[in-house]
């Protein structure tokens, strides 16, 4: 039976997990990951959701409490998951309050969040592995040191990037790869770094351009699917890329929560899109969520906590190139 409505009450938190060594992109470095928690507590349930808050767009952790924290009243009355889509915007706060209702809903009724979603037989899937952005010599020392893994991301910056997949491909002959530009290429080199993908045998290429400076996709016919990372944040989004990517990266950072997650990915395979789904750099808790999204995607990529020196307790376990399912004493159980 469902706990009191009046009863709940939402707590917000930030919590910081040092990276393993560095995580660079084309957007710059990090040593740390910074992360904001929703829990909302009901009688002796408290359901809990992990966001991410990214500068790109225009998140910082201070504005993402503030957002939440906004919630505080609606959450005690009973706020559902669907209002929620109309209360809050897409972005990082939504997610960590979504997340937190459905693991609440899953609590209180005595079953998974997949099964709450529909979702039979949930299993581990294939994961990433991303290898960060870095001179030619450093990535090839990074991929031989994961050449072991099934698939690795590889992350791209601009000038020099023929090169460095020359270097990974050297250093992990037996991998799978998918690359992320992060919009550092332009337009000019988008031919010559194209043909460099399919010389290393690349299976995604994933935001190549600005979000802001994508349309001459259209016009542009390449031989590896372009997947729209910062190009797609919702279903809203969808129209537009028709005729520009061939497939889509779906956060939940991005989508704000897997409500809209799941329905995003019913309606990007609905209307012929390659579903990828991804994460920030975050711990289990976030990826927790986004596994019940990414249950049948052609591409996942939430390697996360494999990034971080420390992890949540009860993480996800990961073994042989797999992310697993959360566990009960971790989210959505």
């Amino acid at each position: 039976m469902s706990s009191d409505c009046a009863q709940r009450r939402l707590v917000v938190s930030i919590d910081r997990f040092p990276i393993a060594g560095r995580f660079t992109i084309a957007r710059g470095s990090r040593t740390d990951a910074v992360v904001v928690v929703a829990s909302v507590a009901a009688g002796r349930h408290i359901g809990r959701g992990e966001c991410v808050p990214y500068a790109r767009y225009g998140e910082t952790p201070d504005s993402v409490v503030a957002e939440i924290e906004r919630m505080g009243g609606p959450v005690r009355k009973g706020l559902s998951r669907t209002d929620l889509q109309h209360e809050m915007p897409p972005g990082a706060a939504r997610n960590a309050v979504d997340c937190a209702l459905w693991d609440l809903e899953a609590k209180e009724r005595g079953i998974s969040v997949a099964t709450l979603a529909g979702i039979v037989n949930p299993r581990p899937m294939l994961t990433a592995y991303t290898i960060s952005l870095g001179t030619e010599q450093e990535m090839y020392a990074a991929a031989r040191a994961n050449a072991f893994r099934p698939l690795l991301k590889i992350k791209l910056g601009g000038a020099g990037d023929p090169q460095r997949l020359r270097a990974v491909r050297a250093g992990a002959p037996d991998a799978l790869l998918i690359v992320d530009a992060n919009e550092a290429w332009r337009a000019e080199v988008l031919e010559d770094n194209v043909a460099a993908c399919v010389e290393a045998g690349v299976r995604l290429i994933e935001q190549p351009l600005p979000a802001s400076d994508d349309t001459c996709l259209a016009s542009f016919h390449s031989p590896i699917p372009i997947c729209a990372d910062e190009s797609l944040h919702t279903r809203a989004e969808l129209g537009r890329l028709k005729g520009l990517y061939a497939a889509v990266n779906i956060k939940l950072d991005k989508t704000g929560g897997l409500t809209e997650a799941l329905a995003l990915v019913r309606q990007a395979r609905a209307e012929g899109f390659l579903v990828m789904v991804g994460c920030m750099v975050a711990s289990s808790l976030s990826m927790a969520p986004a596994v019940i999204a990414a249950q049948g995607a052609d591409f996942v990529d939430l390697d996360g906590p494999l990034l971080l020196a420390a992890d949540r307790e009860s993480p996800i376990v990961y073994a042989d190139g797999t992310v697993g399912l959360p566990s009960r004493a971790l989210w959505g159980a």
